[in-house]
């Protein structure tokens, strides 16, 4: 309805862009609920860094560090948290005498998370040279911490950039009524306000992809 009168004031606009319309969002719906899944995990893995590195200054090995976390986990999600089935996991695969870096590396695949593949890289390379393991630990949920904040500031910004155009044509229209009639009178009016549209969701979709860029 808000496009097809702010581009059209046409009913038979409206019509026509109501069957699309929803085809997209049923798509988006989709493609949002796998993001929103994504987010959740990636904001509950940066809970369970921070339990973790507690777990390893405590004097916990590695292995064992992460059965004690996945109970912490348990208190805080449930047992059906996801993060805690990722956790019960890995748990059991490394009583098997499976390598921490390469259960991590697995779950990474299955998660789609870049922080825990940089997470396993790096904790290889801290095993190998004797690093601190709690303090990699630490600083790695800090950047996870600063880049969830980013990404949220660039999706609030991005909502903002988005509801402008309508924005500017509401506020014309209600200061100056009759100022779009041409636009919407005439085939070149008409055709221009269609070009506008197009315009509008390829700078939408535009934002989208940019928005998926790794800080």
């Amino acid at each position: 309805g808000l496009f097809s009168y702010v581009f059209y004031r046409s009913m038979a606009a409206f019509e026509l862009m109501l069957p699309v319309s929803g085809v997209f969002l049923v798509l988006r719906e989709r493609r949002q609920r796998l993001k929103k899944r994504k987010l959740l995990l990636a904001q509950q893995f940066k809970e369970a860094i921070v339990i973790l590195a507690a777990s390893l200054s405590a004097g916990y090995a590695m292995e064992n560090a992460m059965a004690v976390s996945m109970e912490e986990l348990k208190l805080l999600y449930g047992a059906d948290g996801l993060i805690v089935q990722e956790f019960s996991g890995m748990v059991q695969q490394i009583r098997t005498n499976r390598n921490v870096e390469q259960v991590l590396l697995e779950f990474a695949g299955r998660s789609g998370l870049e922080d825990v593949q940089n997470l396993a890289e790096v904790l290889g390379i801290g095993k190998r040279t004797g690093g601190d393991l709690g303090s990699i630990m630490r600083h790695t949920a800090e950047v996870i911490r600063d880049k969830m904040q980013v990404k949220a500031s660039r999706q609030f910004e991005q909502k903002i950039m988005n509801l402008i155009p309508f924005f500017i044509v509401f506020y014309v229209e209600g200061t100056s009524p009759g100022f779009f009639d041409q636009m919407y009178r005439t085939g070149m009016g008409r055709g221009l306000m269609t070009l506008c549209l197009g315009l509008y969701l390829t700078a939408f979709w535009l934002s989208e992809r940019i928005l998926e860029i790794e800080v």
